[in-house]
């Protein structure tokens, strides 16, 4: 008896210590200090140094008011961090112990036990060192130096014999954004960003997986998946995926396995608003006499993508096709959500993704200034259906192209390759954002001197990495429907005509050009991937970073936070072409909002009304990095700004819209769903006091390929009306399903707008009706914090609305654009 419990607890231990295993060691005491000062401070892993210096106040809120002008010294200084972990007998035992660091910033020398066993240079890139020689049972001391990254770069930069655009950032392996944007501060951050662990493994690991596609159809899917397995020694093992198990010989080192698996009637994966987005959960095991070794878990979505570029008569097509069906992508540019990116959860990853979802998104491209984002985003892209466009983390400059470099980012793209290729989401990757057009279209050439050889030599260098090694690496990683891939975007700049008949189309004659919005009417591209207008975000927001006494354009704390040289000149020049300019800050402020709104309408419904010529549209951008005045819809508490919930209507799946000509008007249906919709057109021309002027209704089918002129409206057959008094209602209904939308004839500003009494009732524990008694354009609700998911919209007489809160809501108050135009 006592020999078979023994033997039981042998094998149990075995078991165990056979298992791979992780050690945390973000949650051991760290400290972290300036080089060459003897004081310690207490450190956050993950962090940054920014971070860690705030906590122990020793600066003040990096966020607040002007102070990141006083900040600038950290960029320049190296720090150290260290931390003493003990190591038991248990874990020292382990044949292998790896010390993994998820993501150093930027420039690292890692030590352990005093003895240099890394040095780090690429902040997106994953670091394992092989550790079992360089630890000990007991205490164990490690300790890593970051250099800065500013005067690295610049060290850089002074051995080539010319200066490339935006100079030391571009020899940086790290965020771009945090050099400065127009839409962001200059806060180069050092430190651990990421997880950083202890693997300890025996016998063998499983160290990648990946999977494709083999055969896709209603009846079957047949998937092969390869798991790479490292083997400390020749032996035989065991891979069961789910509940198939399959025998191989392995010789020491690293080995790529094959195994096939079937589905039979497989669900496939849909973005948003064409079906669920299914996933199918697999869990992976590495077994020897029956004990499991290590496991992974891995989630896919079947599904079928491509790009198609087809000749035309107009140019060269530009549009994805899922699951065998053209869409229309609808969404925005993603920038990394915090200019200190450990501050970051999971669920403010969810959050903004669920926002974006909301909004009838079905796309979001991942903006190459920034960062490859974390599990998490993808994650929640995944489950909520919203395909990524992925730049790799190069923007608006050149790089350099010697060896080094390249190896680097080379490494860098297998790292984050292998890490998000399995995801259903990711539809492109994308070599880099703007700096084709930078080259071609900015006069960096002339503005830097270049002569021919360096020219040359620059623009080869480019060719190196965006049109040979990225795309070789990609081959190399990729099976053929995983691997699309866009050199750069946009492909042509927006001042030539070309760039509006293939590729995809930056658009910035709005804004930077100062172009009127009507422009969108005219400058439509085949898939709009840039294109935006800034806004205010809340006063709440402001009033959290700047000073009651600051609140004023003049103050430095106020300019601070808008890093547009010329962001509020050119706000108010729009503003005064289409609506009244308040003097107030409160007023102005709800007025940038409402002006940023009606741009992205005029945008998205060209854009729209040009499907399938155009058949993508993307705005700049979805969020924030800090609070700030941008081209955001979501500012940096998630909060959402006037343009979201124009969004949320200007990309439903059923979309209205009116064209005028000089005989009349024509309502323009428009279908993103799979199948044709029937339903009932109902039009009302109404005046502003609720009386109904002209009433109209046809039955139509709303087509998906393209889209339907629903009904023509003569102007013989409209009665006289006063054009600043009148609205025309439409209403399309199918399946008891409604879509609405509202015509002006005039500008916002020349709108003859009375003082509406806006009744409101509570009809439910989070629902409110409101009624008014005469026209209530842009009718803005708050209640105590509370969300609604309507809000900034137009109150029709006759027409009641029920809007659903978030929750239960007492007091509200309510504003709109008769209150700025009447201050």
């Amino acid at each position: 008896m006592f020999k078979k419990i023994f033997l039981f607890l042998i094998i149990v231990c075995c078991s165990v210590s056979a298992q791979t295993s992780y050690r945390n060691l973000s949650t051991e005491n760290w400290t972290f200090n300036k080089q060459n000062e003897t004081k310690k401070h207490k450190a956050t892993i993950p962090g940054t140094v920014h971070t860690d210096l705030y906590e122990n106040q020793l600066i003040p809120d990096p966020f607040y008011g002007a102070n990141e002008k006083q900040l600038q010294w950290i960029e320049n200084e190296n720090w150290e961090y260290e931390s003493t972990f003990s190591l038991s007998e248990k874990e020292i035992s382990n044949e292998n112990i790896e010390l993994e660091f998820d993501g150093l910033d930027t420039y690292a020398t890692i030590y352990i036990n005093g003895k240099l066993i890394l040095e780090a240079n690429n902040m997106f890139r994953k670091w394992t060192i092989s550790a079992k020689n360089h630890l000990k049972k007991g205490k164990n001391h490690l300790k890593i130096v970051f250099l800065s990254a500013v005067q690295k770069g610049k060290v850089e930069a002074s051995k080539l014999p010319y200066t490339l655009p935006e100079k030391e950032r571009v020899f940086v392996r790290k965020a771009q954004y945090q050099f400065g944007w127009d839409w962001g501060p200059r806060f180069v951050t050092a430190g651990i960003w990421k997880k950083v662990q202890l693997k300890f493994w025996n016998s063998a690991k499983i160290e990648n997986i990946k999977y494709r596609q083999v055969e896709l159809n209603n009846q079957n899917a047949l998937l092969e998946f390869t798991t790479e397995i490292c083997v400390s020694e020749v032996k035989t093992i065991q891979l069961k995926i789910n509940e198939k198990l399959e025998t191989f010989h392995l010789k020491k080192g690293t080995n790529k396995v094959k195994m096939h698996y079937e589905i039979s009637n497989p669900k496939r994966w849909w973005c948003n608003g064409l079906g669920f987005p299914h996933q199918y959960e697999f869990h992976f095991s590495l077994e020897q006499s029956r004990k499991i070794i290590d496991n992974k878990e891995l989630k896919i979505g079947l599904r079928t993508i491509e790009l198609v570029q087809d000749k035309d008569e107009f140019g060269t097509s530009f549009y994805f096709k899922l699951n065998g069906k053209p869409v229309f992508m609808k969404g925005a540019n993603y920038i990394p959500p915090d200019s200190f990116l450990p501050n970051q959860t999971s669920t403010n990853y969810q959050q903004l993704i669920q926002n974006a979802r909301k909004a009838n998104m079905n796309m979001i491209r991942v903006w190459g200034g920034g960062v490859y984002a974390d599990d998490e985003f993808y994650d929640a892209c995944d489950a909520n259906g919203i395909l990524v466009w992925q730049d790799f983390m190069f923007a608006c400059a050149m790089y350099p192209g010697d060896e080094k470099f390249i190896e680097n980012i080379k490494q860098e793209v297998i790292d984050n390759v292998n890490r998000l290729q399995n995801h259903p989401s990711i539809a492109l990757w994308c070599g880099n954002n703007e700096n084709d057009e930078g080259w071609h279209n900015w006069g960096w050439q002339k503005q830097f001197n270049y002569s021919k050889a360096d020219s040359t030599q620059i623009w080869n260098d480019y060719k190196k990495v965006f049109h040979e090694m990225i795309p070789q690496t990609l081959d190399s990683l990729l099976s053929k429907e995983k691997n699309l891939y866009w050199p750069s975007s946009p492909s042509i700049g927006w001042g030539r005509k070309e760039s509006l008949t293939q590729g995809d189309s930056h658009y910035w004659g709005v804004w930077w050009g100062k172009e009127p919005f009507e422009m969108y009417e005219k400058k439509v591209g085949r898939f709009m991937s840039e294109y935006g207008f800034q806004s205010m975000p809340n006063l709440e927001t402001f009033q959290k970073v700047i000073a009651k006494e600051d609140f004023n354009f003049t103050s430095k704390a106020f300019k601070n936070h808008q890093k547009h040289p010329t962001g509020f000149e050119t706000i108010t020049e729009y503003m005064t072409r289409d609506f009244p300019v308040p003097t107030s800050m409160e007023k102005y402020n709800y007025v940038s909002q409402l002006l940023q709104a009606h741009g992205m309408k005029i945008a998205i419904e060209a854009h729209r009304l040009a499907k399938p010529y155009c058949m993508g549209s993307l705005y700049w951008q979805l969020n924030d990095c800090w609070p700030v005045t941008s081209w955001s819809t979501l500012d940096y508490y998630g909060n959402w700004k006037a343009a979201h919930y124009q969004v949320k209507e200007s990309f439903a799946p059923i979309f209205l819209a009116v064209t005028e000509n000089e005989n009349g008007f024509s309502i323009i249906g428009s279908n993103d769903n799979l199948e044709a919709i029937s339903g009932t057109l109902a039009a009302k021309l109404i005046d502003f006091s609720g009386k109904e002027l002209w009433t109209a209704s046809k039955e139509c089918t709303l087509d998906v390929e393209k889209n339907t002129t629903c009904m023509q409206i003569s102007n013989v057959d409209l009665p006289k009306f006063k054009k600043e008094k009148t609205v025309l209602a439409l209403a399309f209904t199918s399946n008891h399903k409604k879509t609405v939308a509202y015509h002006y004839f005039v500008k916002p500003k020349e709108l003859q707008l009375e003082k509406p009494t806006i009744e409101i009732n509570i009809v439910g524990e989070t629902l409110i009706e409101l009624k008014t008694n005469t026209l209530a354009k842009n009718v803005y609700l708050e209640a105590n914090s509370a969300f609604f998911e309507e809000n900034y919209f137009d109150l029709v007489p006759g027409i009641p609305k029920i809007i659903k809160t978030q929750k239960p809501t007492q007091e509200t108050k309510i504003f709109s654009l008769f209150d700025a135009m009447n201050e």
